[in-house]
């Protein structure tokens, strides 16, 4: 018996290769006014299972700085100003009851990971430094083939070296668009890759290879990420919403375009795992 749940969307709602825009490195468009964090159909099955996480397996997806940091403070008020639109939430004084019910209150943990249980989204916290943006904290509970604990601190550039298709050049390319970045504006991208397995926290070191058979059962795993400048701390907050969904729910649009590449394991758009 798996000893994780399996936690599927009904259908893909971000599908990258269809799009020209978002198929090519690094496909960074603007976010649409109050589309910065999405909820869908699968937001119990994996606020449930973040919970688990955070929980657990605390030290593994939550990587923290021993005092609470100006930025965390700015990423949950984005969140909580955020969601102020979004009427599945109910606000009480310092408590907050989620879509699925759950109730968080905002003064039990830090506010990195209170953030983190109101939304979908893991959040990463990139802070400029003399090597350019580095990855200073940050919360990641569905990481697809990468860990926390190896990509902490580094800059961009460090954060993509077993990235292939990310060269010096693109690394600079992606500076300038992070320096570029005006408070309260955000940019979306999206990647696309193929897993066996379902389990959404998919951890790994950049030694450790991907297991992937493309004749056992597929699963379309694709990660909207986000880019925010947050105010008025400055940081820039990397947002991740996962799509899963075997790959006999994709359209038939969606299924005909699904690069061959993808289909045997390769990567569309790169991740920041293998």
């Amino acid at each position: 018996m798996q000893a994780f749940p399996v936690i599927c969307q009904s259908h893909l709602g971000v599908a990258p290769w269809t799009d020209p825009l978002s198929a090519r490195l690094p496909g960074l468009q603007p976010v649409a006014e109050g589309e910065w964090l999405q909820r869908d159909d699968a937001f119990a099955a994996q606020m449930a299972y973040r919970d688990q996480l955070l929980v657990g397996k605390r030290s593994e997806v939550v990587a923290e700085l021993p005092d609470a940091h100006p930025a965390e403070h700015d990423l949950l008020a984005a969140v909580l100003a955020h969601i102020a639109n979004d009427p599945g939430y109910t606000p009480d004084g310092l408590n907050i009851t989620r879509p699925d019910g759950v109730t968080v209150s905002l003064d039990a943990d830090r506010p990195l990971v209170t953030a983190a249980r109101l939304v979908q989204e893991d959040m990463l916290v990139l802070e400029n430094s003399a090597s350019g943006h580095a990855l200073a904290f940050g919360v990641l509970c569905f990481p697809a083939s990468w860990t926390l604990r190896q990509k902490i601190g580094r800059s961009m550039a460090g954060i993509h070296t077993p990235v292939e298709r990310i060269d010096a050049q693109m690394d600079k390319r992606i500076e300038r668009v992070l320096t570029a970045i005006q408070p309260g504006n955000a940019v979306w991208r999206a990647n696309v890759l193929c897993y066996n397995d379902p389990n959404l926290f998919q951890p790994r070191l950049e030694i450790e290879k991907r297991p992937f058979d493309r004749n056992k059962p597929l699963f379309v795993r694709v990660e909207r990420q986000t880019l925010r400048r947050l105010a008025p701390s400055n940081a820039i907050v990397f947002t991740i919403h996962t799509w899963l969904t075997p790959i006999e729910r994709l359209t038939p649009e969606q299924a005909a375009t699904l690069p061959e590449a993808v289909r045997a394991g390769g990567n569309m758009g790169e991740p920041l795992g293998t």
